[in-house]
């Protein structure tokens, strides 16, 4: 396997000042791989906005830290395990739990909720003519697939974090043709703790390194090269084998020896293995580390150097502590029966020595290692966007509106997602305030009345035809979830996932997508707090389409001030916002009728802030019942929900939404972002209140009626949609009927 390009082998050469060795050449190409190096996006990540006044540390580590009050702090992080997961999605996507936890407990603070959001192709032919490009035997076939990577990735995060008791509180799910045979598994996770307990990462010479967890083996092998080219074939041997009861006894390890104060610094081993892991921490803290490798316990005992090195075993930690504090840690670690070693010393010098036998076999500059030259790569603007901006698209007013929405509302993008979460124990710890399926966001309890709010959100379709705009639209749905929650936005977490970044097009959207990121964090004071980048996400089909993720938190200071989704009988429902006809990457068009291009929705910053701080404001002064963002499906999708969450039917009067479109089914599918549904028992009050803010845009759309109703839509005095309400509780309820059927 190629693990350096040429360029690189001969920089390499040039500072070593002499040829590498094999073992050196090991360690240096699992460190400069793209997955671990970020040598094509580390200078544009570098510009994006990382200073709040809540932030502790930002963008850059294993984790950010966000100060919440009264002495605690919060630390999030997002990772995927992408190519893992499309091989194997049970242990791919199980894996990549672990990992995101290691990373929270080696901030020196416990997990105490794991959110998800999940990408794969088509689990059924959408609803559209005979002949449009998803029916097919081929495509049935495909179908398949994705329903197999689906039940076992699901099951994989599941199990995992069942098993170590910390519970899934929420995500977000997208299907769509560009990830048929293959599948993104993000994973983010919230840790919780003392300010005074983080670790500090400090370090002197003569401190010693103790490589505690699992035994190294030779799973993972190449993992990070693995994950930095497209996936041609099922490198098996590349994916880790999860370990969730060593996980946990690794957290309770930790948590003791922080009561304890005797960690100096932590590190999970991760991708790269001991080579990613030492290499890092000994750059990061100017320390040099010697370390040997003969006393790495294993579990074949001929592994190679290069093996012991580059290995990703999971559940593996490193703890460097005072060498006074040996005896204490190793009590801790005998307690749980978690098998250690000490494997290195802290050293004046930068180096990264390696010995074996009782020879040095690797000795590197430890900050030659760790960042790798970085690439200059070239862009360039797709054709396909203009191609698909100018197309004319084509498609017929429906002549029964009834049959759309159950239709829409059968999209597995957007139908209810019980399948899914009600096989994740969201409610262990005792945090969990909102539980999955009930709101727009998660709200866990942090201390006393104060509550963490979080959501993840993406949209590769509106992504696809303008990275830019699409991105927007994910941050913006994503602060709409936390407003409508009631949360006030403090912090943001990315992930950017595209194909390969040597293809100028692809690189040209990244490019995009980072510039939206960097707009809207300005423009809303929202800093950025951790994130990645995974390239290479491509078969030999083609790359996916550009799929940024975008995760958000904020905080609710009291639990008077939680809003919920789901309205009551009596309320009346309002709009704030108004509908555009921009129909490019809606689910409508895409899902619906299987047509691509088209003008994707602008998102305004200005009215997108307007909106979302009036919407905060009055949950606030307790003026409304719910709330509600309108996102992907459109209004006629989000009043839907509304019904069916509340068992209530509804009555709305197309006629009074504000808007500009053309036809009736752009108005009903339209996914003009920064629109909010709220719903109030006191008119008077309300509109008193919005009458008091300029420049917004609102008006009165409707009411709640009584249990199990209609769902009823009128215009120009007709009814254009009357839908029974167990009608539409089971087309929602496609993906259980897909799934449990499989």
């Amino acid at each position: 396997m190629e693990i350096l390009t040429k360029s690189e082998l001969t920089h390499l050469k040039n500072v070593l000042q002499r040829e590498p060795n094999s073992l050196e050449k090991e360690i240096v190409g699992a460190q400069w791989s793209e997955h671990c190096s970020y040598k094509s996006s580390k200078k544009y990540i570098k510009l994006l906005p990382k200073k709040g006044e809540r932030i502790i540390q930002g963008a850059g580590y294993d984790a950010g830290v966000i100060d919440v009050g009264n002495g605690y702090v919060i630390t999030i992080h997002i990772e995927s395990h992408n190519h893992p997961s499309a091989v194997e999605p049970y242990g791919g996507a199980a894996t990549g739990v672990g990992g995101i936890i290691r990373d929270i407990i080696s901030m020196g603070t416990m997990p105490i909720v794991l959110l998800n959001a999940l990408r794969f192709g088509h689990i059924y032919s959408p609803y559209a003519s005979n002949n449009n490009k998803f029916s097919s035997r081929k495509n049935n076939e495909l179908y398949s697939h994705s329903k197999w990577l689906l039940k076992n990735v699901v099951r994989g995060i599941s199990d995992y974090g069942n098993c170590i008791g910390i519970p899934t509180v929420g995500g977000e799910i997208e299907f769509d043709e560009s990830f048929a045979n293959y599948c993104l598994v993000d994973v983010a996770a919230i840790g919780f703790g003392k300010k005074e307990n983080l670790i500090k990462n400090f370090i002197q010479e003569g401190d010693i390194l103790i490589l505690a967890g699992s035994l190294t083996g030779r799973d993972g092998i190449h993992g990070a090269s693995f994950a930095s080219k497209k996936l041609a074939e099922e490198n098996r041997s590349a994916v880790q084998i999860p370990d969730p009861f060593m996980e946990k006894l690794l957290i309770e390890v930790t948590r003791e020896a922080i009561q304890k104060d005797i960690l100096k610094a932590v590190k999970d081993l991760g991708g790269g293995g001991l080579s990613c892991c030492l290499s890092e921490t000994s750059a990061n803290l100017n320390k040099g580390f010697d370390i040997d490798l003969g006393k790495v316990p294993v579990k074949y005992n001929e592994m190679e150097p290069q093996e012991i090195m580059i290995s990703e075993s999971q559940e593996r930690m490193m703890y460097i502590i005072s060498k006074n504090k040996f005896s204490s840690f190793a009590k801790i670690l005998k307690k749980y029966e978690v098998p250690f070693a000490q494997i290195g010393t802290v050293k004046n010098h930068n180096n990264l020595v390696i010995h074996k036998n009782g020879k040095t076999i690797a000795k590197m500059p430890s900050h030659l290692i760790a960042f790798a030259p970085l690439l200059n790569r070239r862009s360039r603007k797709p054709k396909y966007i203009h191609d698909l901006r100018i197309k004319k698209i084509s498609v017929g007013v429906p002549n029964d509106f009834n049959e759309t929405i159950l239709n829409m509302l059968a999209n597995p993008t957007i139908a209810f997602k019980n399948w899914i979460f009600q096989q994740f124990d969201h409610e262990i710890g005792l945090r969990t305030i909102v539980k999955p399926g009930i709101s727009d966001s998660a709200v866990i309890k942090l201390y006393d009345d104060k509550f963490l709010v979080a959501k993840l959100d993406g949209n590769s379709k509106l992504c696809y035809l303008d990275p830019y705009q699409g991105t927007l639209s994910c941050l913006s749905e994503a602060r709409a979830n936390i407003i409508s929650s009631g949360g006030k936005p403090i912090g943001i977490i990315d992930h950017l996932q595209f194909g390969n970044p040597e293809n100028p097009e692809i690189f040209w959207s990244f490019q995009k997508s980072i510039k939206a990121i960097i707009d809207f964090s300005r423009f809303n004071k929202i800093p950025i707090v951790g994130g990645k980048v995974s390239f290479y996400n491509e078969t030999k089909n083609g790359p996916i389409k550009p799929s940024p993720v975008i995760g958000m938190v904020g905080l609710i200071e009291s639990m008077t001030s939680i809003s919920k989704t789901n309205p009551s009988s009596g309320d009346t429902l309002y709009i704030l916002g108004t509908t555009s006809d921009n129909m490019g990457g809606s689910e409508y068009y895409q899902f619906l009728n299987g047509l691509t291009g088209g003008s994707v929705p602008k998102v305004h910053l200005d009215i997108d802030l307007i909106n979302s701080n009036v919407i905060l404001k009055i949950i606030e002064e307790n003026l409304i019942s719910c709330s509600h963002d309108c996102s992907k499906g459109g209004l006629s999708i989000a009043l839907a929900e509304m019904a069916i969450g509340s068992n209530c039917g509804i009555s709305i009067e197309l006629d009074k939404v504000p808007n500009n479109c053309k036809r009736l089914d752009y108005l009903l599918f339209s996914e003009t972002p920064s629109r909010f549904i709220i719903g109030t028992e006191n008119e008077e009050k309300l509109e008193k209140q919005l009458s008091n803010f300029k420049n917004l845009t609102y008006s009165k759309i409707g009411k709640v009626t009584n249990l199990r109703d209609d769902i009823m839509f009128m215009s120009k005095g007709k009814k254009i949609i009357n839908i029974e309400m167990e009608i539409a509780k089971k087309y929602f309820d496609k993906i259980s009927f897909i799934m449990e059927n499989y």
